[in-house]
């Protein structure tokens, strides 16, 4: 909004009006106000949840060796983040833009989902919150939106990166298509080039390969919002594990973001110049200051749980951000810890399924998602159950495990940036 109001200003030679079109600009100013609204807001959320005794009441206070309660901790307060979010969005950003009218539909959609799943937990006093089958639903529903938005709307368009070889032969120059247009391509790490078409994939359709490729890239956007949200939702165990992991993963797709909105810093990288695509850097840095907001009152020991309101939402505008900026292929570096939350609890689940249908107890970890795992006693293992790790033989508390889980998306993040330049 007031991004329109400063562009009109300006033409009436208001002093200062001008430097409303700075993407910088706006972009730290949307991170500063974040924060702040996130800070202040929270207090009184936070206030107001233990007055209406909006409470954590399902978490085993067992699974933590060093006794650490979390009962009566209010939950829900992704609404925090939410809040914190929206309002910068909205004030500095250009609403008229595709891509942020996407983050902010995927922000209000998976809140809510979210939200009913908390509201299921608390009120209705039901610890397995929304039935599964409805979650998946609202997932997979907002995933269907965004990629069909992206497939038919006529603002969405790209310059493809195209090398030209000079005429000795020895030299490559990175040049960008004139005209815009719509694209299938998508960058892949570690391959000269960095593209990779979805139409070429459904080659073997003949005539049909450009259409089948579409159907391929909306059957990608929704996996891929579907199993970042869970990811997130599963790291989302420890306090400030997940709002400290999304604010580094935040950091590098804002700007991955930045450079594809910059035709000279995308033709340096050789990647594809995508118009508009500024806008994502606001929210980004929206998303980045919401979140160390709430890192204020989650850190160890929390005063209040982000619940699957924030968790799903962190999630999904993860997955959506890095699909806009056609980046959705380098996710399983960026949100490793994501991934490997995942993965260990499918390999926990099918392990133990394995060993029911021969008669036998047995697990790979001691707990999972993964994090449970490293503080989790031996003392409080199953006797009859065979465990394939026990490590660490110890628990660690857990911190000393969140802050070392940042330390491996750090890592993670520095690797995906550099990726642009590996090939």
């Amino acid at each position: 909004m007031l991004y329109y109001l400063f562009r009109f200003l300006e033409q009436f030679g208001i002093s200062g009006a001008h430097i409303w079109s700075y993407i910088s600009f706006r972009s730290l100013l949307a991170l500063i106000l974040s924060l702040v609204i996130s800070a202040w807001f929270g207090e009184k959320f936070i206030k107001y949840l233990k007055r209406k005794q909006i409470t954590e009441v399902q978490r085993d206070a067992k699974i933590d060796p060093f006794g650490t309660s979390k009962i009566g901790v209010p939950s829900m307060g992704g609404i925090i983040i939410i809040v914190a979010i929206l309002v910068p969005v909205l004030l500095l950003g250009r609403l008229r833009n595709i891509y942020l009218i996407l983050m902010i539909i995927t922000t209000v959609w998976l809140g809510f989902l979210g939200g009913m799943d908390d509201f299921i937990k608390i009120f209705r006093k039901n610890k397995d919150g929304l039935k599964g089958r409805y979650k998946i639903v609202g997932q997979v529903g907002i995933g269907l939106i965004v990629g069909l938005v992206l497939w038919m709307s006529p603002d969405v368009k790209i310059n493809e990166n195209i090398a030209i070889e000079k005429q000795n032969g020895k030299e490559m120059v990175i040049q960008h298509r004139a005209e815009a247009r719509k694209s299938l391509k998508t960058t892949i790490p570690f391959v000269k080039g960095h593209n990779l078409d979805y139409a070429n994939i459904m080659s073997f359709m003949g005539k049909y390969k450009t259409a089948a490729g579409w159907i391929l890239f909306v059957v990608m956007t929704i996996f891929v919002v579907t199993a970042v949200s869970n990811g997130a939702n599963l790291n989302d165990g420890m306090d400030g594990m997940c709002a400290g992991n999304s604010a580094i993963i935040g950091v590098a797709l804002g700007i991955l973001a930045y450079v594809s909105s910059h035709i000279q810093f995308a033709g340096y990288l050789n990647i594809m110049y995508i118009p508009g695509s500024q806008e994502l850097v606001v929210f980004f840095c929206a998303f980045i200051g919401a979140l160390i907001g709430f890192l204020w009152y989650n850190a160890y020991p929390a005063q209040v749980f982000m619940g699957d309101t924030g968790s799903l939402t962190i999630g999904g505008i993860i997955a959506v951000g890095a699909i806009i900026i056609h980046k959705e292929l380098m996710l399983p570096i960026l949100c490793g810890i994501f991934f490997v939350e995942s993965l260990s609890v499918i390999m926990q689940v099918w392990y133990y399924k394995l060993g029911k249908r021969r008669g036998v107890k047995q697990r790979i970890f001691k707990r999972t998602p993964i994090h449970d795992n490293f503080r989790t006693l031996d003392s409080q293992l199953d006797p009859d159950c065979t465990y394939v790790c026990k490590h660490p033989r110890g628990a660690v508390h857990e911190s000393k495990i969140t802050i070392r889980f940042w330390i491996v998306t750090i890592i993670l993040a520095a690797l995906t940036i550099i990726t642009l330049k590996i090939r």
